[in-house]
């Protein structure tokens, strides 16, 4: 249990600053974050294809007890949101279709190939967002999907994202809440290309196709994402963040960045300011690459705190929406969902206890000696006692209690498969 004292004294010493603990936690439990499906089972997918993922994706490890049906994966799902404080949203990817054993081509996939997907989400008042699969298909084995330079393979994959428009649509109807579709494509080079235009070319005149249904802005949202590179695309990706930004302004479409899709020295942070003038919404995938694109699981970091720290800073919340997207497979699955929530609502409860008025007054005063001496006095504050309480309110264990939990489950559960 939460030390009723120690949650008194840390509200105590925001207070000195003029922060409002029960304020911040009630801001918090107001942020939903996406989980995505594919940490369960390692981006298996359940079309029965088996295999590399390809398409610049990786999954390294083989730690016990990865989830192979639908009902397991939705089983350590609500075992990893039973250890997370809130309500929250999932985030599925079409490969995750359940077809009764019939093959489904991807650009005939319906919406009632995920109605198991959307009863387990109303039964657990969740959200859903949703992403086309264009990676792990023989149409995507060269490495281009909608860049393509033929015009039947092109075909294929537009349609394939216009189903999935339609099923993200689906879900919002059924949650009550916006589904976000994202498109992310693998098309670029490994090498020097000849030719970087025309590709790009050739994905503006797709994803305009892909986009032209209208569809209710309350059922579905559409957004593009970047990548600097990615294995097999090394010296061209062509959805790069300069053609998915100028896309997503004049298109207007949500803007997807990926704190691992950019260069180790470079930084999400100061992008959302810089952005959010120009698209009415954001999209974050909180990841952790490092030295490359390798989608770690997320830990309470410097960079995560200072996304954290922008978004509270600027009040974006409203439009913004926050989603993990890492892998590993390299430790327990369910366990890697927890870590990567827990620190990514840790860095957010952080962020919203952050004095902000007073270090603008500050830095508007000319005052930077006081600016940073606060900044710094920041980091020792009693931040632990706030977040026990925002476990504790939500029933959820403190501390690395939640453990024990995972520990149980995986001897109980994962180890059996």
């Amino acid at each position: 249990m939460a030390s009723a004292s120690h949650y008194a004294f840390a509200s105590e010493r925001y207070a000195r600053l003029g922060v409002d603990t029960g304020a911040a936690l009630e801001k918090l439990a107001q942020i939903p974050i996406s989980l995505h499906c594919w940490q369960g089972d390692d981006i298996a997918g359940f079309e029965g294809r088996g295999g590399d993922v390809g398409g610049g994706l990786a999954v390294t490890g083989s730690y016990p007890g990865r989830a192979r049906t639908p009902d397991e994966l939705r089983a350590d799902m609500d075992k990893a949101l039973s250890l997370i404080p809130g309500r929250h949203r999932v985030n599925l990817h079409a490969c995750y279709a359940e077809t009764g054993g019939r093959k489904v081509e991807r650009n005939e996939l319906e919406p009632e190939h995920f109605a198991n997907w959307l009863d387990w989400a109303q039964r657990g008042g969740l959200a859903v967002d949703f992403n086309p699969t264009y990676f792990a298909h023989p149409m995507a084995d060269d490495g281009f999907t909608l860049a393509h330079p033929d015009a039947g393979i092109r075909r294929f994959w537009i349609e394939h994202g216009r189903a999935c428009r339609r099923i993200g649509a689906f879900f919002g109807r059924g949650t009550g809440s916006p589904c976000i579709t994202n498109v992310w494509i693998p098309d670029g080079y490994k090498d020097l290309p000849a030719d970087r235009k025309t590709p790009r070319e050739r994905l503006t005149a797709a994803l305009d196709e892909l986009f032209s249904e209208p569809l209710a802005p309350q059922h579905n949202l559409d957004a593009v994402e970047c990548k600097l590179f990615g294995l097999g695309s090394e010296s061209y990706v062509v959805g790069s963040h300069e053609f998915y930004l100028g896309y997503a302004i004049s298109r207007k479409k949500v803007l997807c960045l990926d704190s691992g899709h950019f260069h180790p020295t470079e930084t999400i942070s100061d992008k959302i300011s810089a952005v959010l003038p120009w698209v009415e919404r954001l999209l974050l995938h909180v990841s952790r690459g490092v030295r490359w694109d390798s989608d770690h699981v997320v830990i309470f970091s410097d960079e995560l705190r200072a996304i954290a720290t922008e978004l509270a800073r600027g009040d974006y919340f409203p439009r913004v929406h926050i989603g993990l997207d890492f892998f590993d497979a390299s430790i327990n699955r369910v366990a890697a969902w927890v870590i990567g929530a827990r620190a990514t609502l840790k860095a957010l409860l952080q962020a919203l206890l952050e004095p902000a008025a007073k270090l603008r007054e500050m830095e508007l005063s000319g005052d930077f000696s006081g600016r940073l001496a606060l900044q710094e006095e920041l980091k020792s504050l009693p931040f632990g006692a706030v977040w026990d309480t925002c476990c504790e309110r939500n029933g959820v264990p403190q501390g690395i209690a939640w453990l024990d939990e995972i520990r149980r489950y995986e001897t109980e559960v994962l180890s059996r498969r």
